[in-house]
């Protein structure tokens, strides 16, 4: 199987496929490389219906000669800085990550420039940035991440603070796995509302009503138990990790209670 980078050729090849109607994976299957590099790819220049081989080699190219570019003497790479991190971490490693973890934030329906920012929340040391600070790592314009930070706020998964003088800082708030897990699970009871409403709408005992109350009864099950794992788990959030070797202690485990 291939490695390296895509070459202008394979970057036409999935151009292609996707104007084909073909999935990731096949894409892939075809190119010998692994799902996830197809994936990422597209995500990252512009998702599949606005995709385009040219421009995506270009600004891998311009990424690709930012990275060659001599860093200052004496400076500190802004990635990869805090206790325990080597000088392959400073490097391709931690960027590769993060560029893995919003690729798949992407997926989860999140705009690329929210995926960015709220990943490099998540991997920062410090807990919180500033707008300059997300603006000097992300290497992108103040009203990029402007715009991705409301968008964040909006949803929940980032909150601002106040920092040394007028600045403002954000962080990823430790509750936001907590809640977005509930409204999830709320979602999936409200499908299940919505099936039995079906129910008696197409008469019980129809073929139709049968299938939507099993639905129902599958949905409600799913929802209940994502709420009670939740409800166990999210002091978890909130738990310091312990030494090496040393498992942290979960939720005592409870049966998903059935719907009559």
């Amino acid at each position: 199987m291939p490695g390296g980078r895509l070459s202008q050729q394979e970057r036409q090849q999935i151009a292609a496929g996707l104007a084909g109607g073909l999935a990731y994976a096949e894409i892939a299957r075809r190119l010998q490389r692994p799902t996830s590099t197809v994936t990422r790819e597209v995500l990252r220049n512009g998702g599949p219906a606005a995709y385009r081989a040219e421009t995506a080699h270009r600004a891998t190219e311009r990424r690709a000669s930012r990275r060659r570019e001599p860093a200052p003497q004496g400076a500190v790479p802004a990635q990869g800085r805090g206790p325990g991190r080597g000088p392959d971490h400073a490097g391709g490693a931690v960027r590769a990550y993060e560029e893995a973890f919003a690729a798949l934030l992407m997926q989860q329906g999140l705009p690329r420039m929210a995926a960015r920012v709220l990943t490099c929340l998540y991997t920062a040391d410090e807990g919180g940035l500033t707008a300059a600070q997300l603006v000097r790592r992300l290497q992108v314009s103040a009203a990029s991440v402007s715009k991705a930070v409301a968008f964040l706020e909006g949803q929940g998964l980032v909150r601002r603070e106040r920092a040394e003088g007028r600045r403002e800082r954000y962080s990823a708030d430790d509750d936001v796995w907590y809640q977005s897990t509930l409204a999830a699970a709320r979602s999936s009871l409200q499908l299940a509302e919505t099936a039995r409403q079906g129910v008696h709408i197409l008469g019980p005992g129809s073929p139709a009503a049968v299938r939507l109350e099993n639905i129902a009864r599958f949905v409600d099950f799913i929802g209940e138990s994502i709420q009670r794992a939740a409800e166990q788990a999210k002091d978890v959030l909130r738990t310091s990790p312990r030494g090496a070797g040393e498992a942290t202690p979960g939720p005592s485990p409870q049966g998903p209670r059935r719907r009559g």
